[in-house]
């Protein structure tokens, strides 16, 4: 934990729907909303397991409506599509600022390959006992 990169500053820029993280070595990363929802650490969107992620879509405009720290160690967004179960660690936030690039680039080719795109709605959500009903403890 003492290696943790702890944000200097925190700042969230809601017309340009980015959140600013600046750390002591100078080092500051801009992260698009977009890319903070399509990209949450939560069950619902990771998945339990690997190949069990669930590709986003839809989320060009979102915009985080309410920012909370989470003790010493998260930040956790609320989102304007609804979805807040994902916690942001200093060191998840850290890697995705160094990543973007690869993060982007990994995204734009996952919804290529489903034959979709940025701004195709999600599908509905399954009712019932399956996973997204939340039924299964992930908050979904």
């Amino acid at each position: 934990m003492a290696d943790m990169p702890l944000p200097q500053s925190i700042t969230l820029h809601g017309a340009s729907r980015v959140l600013e993280l600046g750390y002591a070595d100078g080092a500051v990363h801009r992260l698009p909303f977009e890319l903070l929802r399509v990209y949450s650490p939560s069950a619902e969107v990771q998945g339990h397991g690997p190949g069990q992620e669930v590709l986003q879509t839809g989320k060009r405009d979102v915009t985080i409506v309410n920012l909370e720290p989470v003790g010493n160690y998260a930040l956790k967004p609320f989102f304007s599509d609804g979805h807040e179960s994902g916690l942001y660690t200093w060191t998840y936030l850290y890697e995705m600022g160094s990543k973007q690039e690869a993060l982007w680039a990994d995204y734009l080719a996952r919804l290529a390959a489903a034959g979709v795109d940025r701004d195709t709605p999600m599908p509905g959500k399954a009712s019932g006992g399956s996973c997204g009903s939340g039924s299964c403890g992930c908050g979904a």
